[in-house]
């Protein structure tokens, strides 16, 4: 089945990006590596600007759609209004972000770093979007979604397309998920060649939730990591790729989420946000279980995050 996202698009939108976002390193991990006889490699997408991997999706929309001219708006829990303010000030235009209460204080003042206004109100994303949809009808705005529209999703998967080049290829990667931009445009440029899974928080998982359904339907939101994996209801696009190409949804609880933020910081002096340590916890939990051998990339994609939450939680 032909998916809305395709490599050609995903290998266009590199193209259209490379000058201005950071091709982030790998990391392989040493043989045994947390005890598991399995090869482990790091992707370490929160080396991108503006802290998390958004910045690409950001770039791909503003650069396709936007004018000299344009004004941008975008809602976020933080990581995506953070990515937009970032592209917005580098191609020199104006924007507007609205942000949940949820979001962390670290988030909205690197918004505001990047020169952009934000807008705080609304107890989750769902409220913040809302807000922003009457300010974008009545100004004209263009709107940056941040998951649910192609050019962010062609933008996503220019990850997928460094981590190829940068090889060896996977056999199988961890993708955190909130709305499903990421592990939609991942899936997209790997459909059939590398197993792609999925993972949410137990008190955050529309993805997980849509595909038991057979459609996208509302979740409560309720997690640690609620500020960037906290989308009420999962992306129509991201819900048609995941159907075809992500293997399947690992659900993990917050102090796992938690111990693994504290196991990057101890072993590998990364500060990870939660939703950015997510992935991480599903193997460091065991929810995830690799095979003898397997090469396993693990996304490690956010950190924004206030260091005394990790170190002295």
């Amino acid at each position: 089945m032909a998916l809305p996202v395709n490599r050609d698009a995903i290998s266009a939108a590199h193209k259209r990006i490379a000058s201005h976002v950071r091709h982030t390193p790998l990391l392989p991990l040493n043989d045994r590596a947390f005890g598991l006889d399995a090869h482990i490699t790091f992707k370490l997408e929160f080396l991108q600007h503006a802290g998390s991997f958004k910045s690409r999706g950001a770039f791909n929309t503003l650069i396709k759609k936007a004018t000299p001219t344009t004004a941008v708006t975008a809602a976020s829990g933080g990581n995506h209004g953070a990515a937009v303010a970032f592209a917005a000030r580098a191609l020199g235009l104006k924007a507007k972000i609205f942000v949940p209460e949820i979001s962390a204080p670290i988030k909205v003042a690197t918004i505001r770093n990047f020169g952009a206004e934000a807008v705080v109100g609304g107890a989750i994303f769902d409220d913040a979007y809302a807000a922003c949809l009457t300010y974008q009808k009545d100004s004209g705005a263009l709107l940056v979604h941040p998951f649910d529209a192609i050019e962010t999703l062609e933008g996503q998967g220019t990850v997928a397309k460094e981590w190829e080049e940068d090889g060896p290829l996977p056999d199988t990667v961890l993708i955190a998920c909130g709305g499903g931009g990421l592990i939609g445009g991942i899936a997209s440029w790997w459909q059939g060649k590398v197993k792609v899974i999925g993972v949410e928080p137990q008190g955050s998982r529309c993805l997980h939730a849509a595909l038991e359904a057979g459609a996208p339907v509302p979740v409560d939101v309720k997690s640690v990591a609620a500020d960037s994996l906290g989308a009420r209801t999962v992306g129509r696009y991201a819900f048609e790729i995941a159907k075809e190409a992500v293997d399947h949804i690992a659900l993990v609880d917050d102090q796992a989420i938690r111990d693994a933020q504290k196991i990057l910081w101890r072993d590998f002096r990364i500060m990870s946000e939660p939703g950015g340590a997510a992935a991480l916890a599903a193997l460091l939990s065991g929810v995830y279980k690799p095979s003898k051998g397997e090469r396993l990339g693990v996304l490690l994609c956010g950190a924004n995050v206030d260091p005394a939450t990790v170190v002295n939680p």
